[in-house]
């Protein structure tokens, strides 16, 4: 039996926007004032977690016993340097290829979601000019379980009416393709590190997705 894909879900950071820079540097800047190392590698692992599951991996290395509200107040501040930072955004931000991407979805009347743990979703993808192709951005605040968790993807394809075994989902991330994987979405993977390449397709720049390529790929994966 043919298989038929209504949708794609998207993650943000790193599939639609070279935002991950962003997070690193606002991160960095919160560890640097604590005096508490942070480098990129870390910052990789964390992309996908919430802001608190970040503040709490963050101060597993300093020498400094944090109070819940402390720590708050970290993902507050971690949030207010990003905040400042992706108001730099234009529609040149967006990854090679992925405006392309979308106006081929768009135009064969794909449906697509953004299911990423940023709270500042609909603010980057203002700033990104591609708000208007998606219909639905999922709350961040409605989700009781963050990737690697697959709940913010099955809230995706439940808001878009789409079976997950009917829907794409992409990301860069470790949590990301850990929790794609647990549902029947066909997953895309991006970047170069190991964990992204247990996806359905692997590539390793935005660049190289199309829809001529993902209908080849989605074709030999039931074959």
């Amino acid at each position: 039996m043919k298989q038929t894909y209504n949708a794609v879900i998207f993650d943000l950071d790193g599939v639609l926007a070279d935002t991950v820079e962003y997070h690193y540097l606002a991160t960095k800047q919160v560890a640097d004032e604590l005096g508490i190392p942070f480098e990129r590698e870390l910052n990789q692992k964390m992309q996908g977690m919430s802001r608190a599951a970040l503040i709490d991996e963050l101060v597993k290395n300093s020498d400094i016993s944090f109070t819940s509200d402390q720590k708050q107040a970290l993902g507050n501040r971690k949030n207010e340097y990003y905040r400042q930072l992706i108001q730099k955004l234009t529609k040149d931000d967006v990854l090679p290829g992925m405006y392309k991407f979308l106006m081929e979805l768009k135009e064969h009347r794909i449906k697509m979601a953004i299911a990423s743990a940023s709270s500042n979703a609909r603010t980057v993808l203002g700033n990104l000019g591609i708000n208007s192709f998606f219909e639905h951005v999922v709350d961040i605040g409605e989700v009781k379980n963050m990737k690697p968790h697959p709940e913010i993807f099955l809230k995706a394809a439940d808001a878009l009416k789409v079976p997950p075994q009917n829907c794409i989902a992409i990301e860069d991330s470790e949590a990301g393709i850990k929790a794609i994987k647990q549902t029947e979405m066909f997953s895309i993977g991006v970047g170069s590190h190991a964990a992204v390449k247990a996806a359905n397709w692997h590539v390793y720049q935005t660049s190289e997705i199309t829809l001529t390529k993902l209908q080849t790929f989605v074709k030999l994966s039931v074959q």
